[in-house]
């Protein structure tokens, strides 16, 4: 597949229960991990929750990338929300085309639409060209220190 040009724009929309096996590809290219599976009623349960968004990025009628963003209630700044950005992705065959800051402009004005104080995400420590790419987008990587305790890790209540 060609890449996009500027005659061909990408098209960014809800994500729908037809593209879990696809959203698990590009999540799988994501973390590496084969066990992962997306299900197609978890994109329906998503995409009736108000405060959350599934985006995906279509090229050609392709799904190409996909970002999830989540608002938490907050009570810092009075009803303000933050948001927390995960599983950002793009085909590793379409990268540097524009389709990851196209994803992030979306979910960038539904945050904006929600009045959130901030945008948070978590990237993998060794991935590198991806932390340049959100710094570009405007996310500052110096500021706050992230960490992730995994379910694996999580202790039972005796």
């Amino acid at each position: 597949m060609k890449p996009p040009s500027s005659d061909v724009p990408t098209t960014i929309r809800t994500a729908l229960p037809t593209d879990a096996q696809r959203i698990t590809e590009l999540y799988r290219q994501l973390v590496g991990h084969p066990a992962v599976t997306v299900q197609p009623e978890r994109i329906a349960a998503v995409a009736n929750d108000r405060n959350t968004a599934l985006l995906v990025c279509e090229y050609q009628g392709e799904v190409q990338g996909s970002a999830l963003v989540s608002l938490c209630a907050d009570v810092m700044f009075g009803t303000q929300p933050f948001a927390v950005v995960e599983n950002v992705v793009v085909d590793t065959c379409m990268r540097s085309q524009g389709m990851g800051a196209a994803l992030l402009r979306h979910i960038e004005a539904f945050c904006l639409a929600n009045d959130c104080s901030k945008i948070m995400l978590l990237s993998s420590f060794q991935r590198e060209q991806a932390h340049r790419f959100f710094e570009r987008a405007g996310f500052v990587g110096s500021t706050k220190r992230g960490f992730v305790k995994y379910r694996s890790a999580f202790q039972t209540q005796d």
